[in-house]
């Protein structure tokens, strides 16, 4: 029966920790729009509570990844999904040189992970 390290499982379960943040600040994000300003009550309330979602998974996130690593891979992800839903769903228009700089922060994001020793844990 094989011992699975206990820091290999916890640090790969705040990366999940992550991915639930980025869903869910996303959401928050996407629904912002449909809340028109907080004039729509379950729009507006779905983005708070999608808001907070993502807050309290971040924090979890921030026990065991460092911060850089953390804000560096929250923000491009999120940018690039939240830019994916307004085009699928919202009608916003992505040209070349969008679709450009997101593959570019996508690239910058594994850089980092891949070859910045900042992604150390401690």
């Amino acid at each position: 029966m094989a011992i699975i390290d206990r820091g290999w499982l916890e640090h790969r379960l705040h990366y999940l920790y992550l991915s639930i943040a980025i869903l869910a600040e996303v959401l928050g994000t996407s629904m912002l729009k449909a809340a028109e300003g907080f004039t729509r009550f379950v729009p507006g309330a779905a983005s708070v509570i999608a808001y907070c979602v993502a807050l309290y998974f971040l924090s979890l996130t921030l026990k065991t990844i460092p911060t850089g690593i953390v804000y560096a891979i929250w923000s491009g992800i999120g940018i690039v999904l939240i830019a994916s839903v307004a085009w699928l769903f919202q009608g916003q228009k992505l040209d070349a040189p969008a679709i450009i700089g997101m593959a570019l922060i996508i690239l910058g994001v594994i850089v980092m992970n891949l070859f910045s020793k900042a992604g150390a844990t401690h």
